[in-house]
């Protein structure tokens, strides 16, 4: 279990990353903001001395980049980073332009034109924060290695897999946000080995490395809190296993930009001895979930509540304790108005809020509203926890005004109020850090997904029957009525049900849906995305400098 006594451990793993390989500078991580030198750092040649020492610097350390606590880091909770690659790029959120506010080098509305290069900060950002931990996992490896001596061959094989799977999941984010990128399995590679491989290959990667290790990862629910709590086990695995299959068609295309997509119903896959198509794979791994004991919670809210820990229906989660971790859910005041923010004693900065797009899909302002609208969204007059009216700067009532929202909100009566602001998770009273240090754990993955994955295969697969089910489940939870299963219901199911949560990009680059909602004005044009080239993000001009093997992206 990663606790207080592993914080010197964690020190140890940043300052470590200083020293490392050539490789880091060949995928362009030419500075290292990470180095320190603490006083209580552990000496290398004592922290490798018993297979409890080696464990907690080669494996446990590896899950304190998971989350994070400055712009790029951890796969949630964070700006600037692979979790805005995900949502702004999609037609479900946006960063608008405020006056003089979050213009930041236009790099927001770079975001939602769909108009930015290799040169733009998320894109170098996540890059490299996905090579870093996949550094350190290599680096993990070969201190296993070098000290198996001291290991069980049982200790040995656990210890191997929970790094290699971890490293198979940072791949399989490159894999989503760069399609073509490079593979390196070891520590110590030199740069002529360093080459970028095609995106089915990379894919072959990731399913082969979570299928290789899967039987010796551990089968605990790594949201309870005991020794598996936030790590990567076979429930984890599954999920990822999943999403794999789900969006097999997309991840196997090497040329993206033809307007051609190889077949699911027709690619083959060996799983578990038997041969299945995409979809039925999509279905083999969701029931996997089913079995490990995964279900709803009987509240949707249930998941993102202050203390969520034994959520029954979270798989993976970035661990938030004020008391032992430095992670942070920065997101949540990100979009808060600054004195709906302070209402609470915390600090908002006025920024994120839903499209025009997303209050259609909720059907916000009809009498059809979705239930799970006011549960995500802050909309209208705004109250504090004791229900008393939060005001403006001007001293009148703060009122939030979805329809108001736009690119670029010049200085008009609705400059600092347009847009439904983010509310998904529980306000923590004992928060720190100015709220953005609080106890719910950040939701990576849940079992609702798993559901509407598994009505997503069925329906591909011409079972709609079955479908129907998966998809009435998660609709009754939010207490919604039925609908038939069709692609274009299910697409909006996807954002009703995990909007705020990450995986919009993904679902609509899926559903061959991705584009701006940006339609040019006086000053720009809008992009041409007939190509689809924008459904992967260009490499970094930095990873393509320093290492003349990496070529860019097609369209870039």
């Amino acid at each position: 279990m990663i606790t207080t006594q592993i914080k010197a451990i964690l020190k140890t793993a940043a300052s470590a990353l200083c020293r490392m390989s050539s490789v880091l500078i060949v995928l362009s991580l030419t500075a290292c903001s990470l180095e320190e030198h603490p006083r209580d750092q552990i000496p290398e040649e004592k922290a490798y001395t018993s297979s409890k020492d080696i464990f907690q610097n080669t494996v446990a350390t590896l899950y304190s980049y998971i989350g994070g606590s400055t712009d790029g880091q951890g796969l949630q909770g964070t700006c600037r980073g692979v979790y805005d690659l995900q949502t702004f790029g999609s037609d479900e959120a946006m960063l608008p332009t405020r006056g003089v506010d979050w213009f930041d080098g236009g790099i927001w509305l770079d975001m939602y034109r769909h108009s930015w290069g290799p040169d733009h900060d998320l894109v170098n950002k996540s890059w490299l924060y996905l090579y870093k931990v996949i550094t350190l996992c290599n680096n993990s490896l070969k201190q296993i290695i070098a000290h198996q001596e001291k290991l069980s061959d049982a200790e040995y094989n656990r210890f191997t897999s929970e790094v290699r799977a971890l490293r198979a999941i940072y791949y399989w984010y490159l894999l989503d946000l760069y399609g073509r990128v490079p593979l390196i399995s070891s520590f110590n590679a030199s740069v002529s080995e360093v080459r970028q491989y095609e995106r089915r290959e990379v894919f072959d990667f990731v399913y082969s490395e979570l299928t290789d290790v899967y039987d010796d990862l551990s089968p605990e629910n790594s949201v309870v809190i005991d020794d598996y709590y936030g790590r990567v086990t076979r429930p984890v695995a599954d999920f990822v296993l999943a999403k794999l299959m789900l969006n097999a068609e997309v991840y196997t295309d090497d040329n993206w930009t033809d307007n051609e997509r190889p077949d699911g119903s027709t690619m083959v896959f060996t799983v578990n001895g038997r041969e299945m198509n995409a979809w039925e794979a999509t279905i083999y791994y969701c029931e996997r979930l089913k079995l490990s004991g995964f279900q709803l919670e009987d509240a949707y809210l249930s998941n993102f509540i202050v203390h969520n820990e034994n959520s029954k229906e979270n798989i993976w989660v970035i661990p938030l304790d004020r008391d032992l971790y430095t992670h942070q859910q920065q997101n949540l005041f990100r979009s808060y108005h600054y004195r709906h923010a302070a209402a609470y004693g915390f600090a908002g900065e006025n920024g994120s809020c839903a499209t025009l797009r997303t209050l259609q899909v909720f059907g916000y302002g009809t009498d059809e509203v979705d239930n799970r609208f006011d549960m995500n969204y802050w909309w209208g007059e705004v109250r504090d926890l004791n229900h008393k009216v939060v005001t403006d700067r001007a001293g009148n009532p703060l009122v939030y005004m979805p329809f108001e929202v736009k690119p670029t909100l010049n200085y008009g009566p609705y400059l600092e109020t347009a847009g439904a602001r983010m509310k998904k998770y529980e306000i923590d009273r004992n928060a720190m850090q100015g709220g953005k240090l609080m106890d719910n754990d950040i939701v990576l993955f849940r079992y609702a997904d798993v559901l509407l994955m598994r009505a997503e295969a069925c329906l591909r697969n011409g079972d709609v029957a079955k479908g129907q089910t998966y998809f009435n489940a998660v609709r009754e939870r939010a207490g919604m009525p039925h609908r038939p299963l069709t692609l274009e219901n299910l697409l909006d199911e996807r954002l009703l049900e995990l909007c705020w949560e990450g995986w919009r990009r993904q679902d609509l680059i899926r559903f061959n849906q991705y584009e701006s909602l940006f339609n040019g004005d006086e000053d720009n044009q809008k992009v041409d995305e007939t190509d689809h080239h924008t459904i992967v993000y260009p490499i970094p001009a930095n990873a393509l400098t320093l290492n003349p093997n990496l070529r860019q992206n097609a369209g870039y």
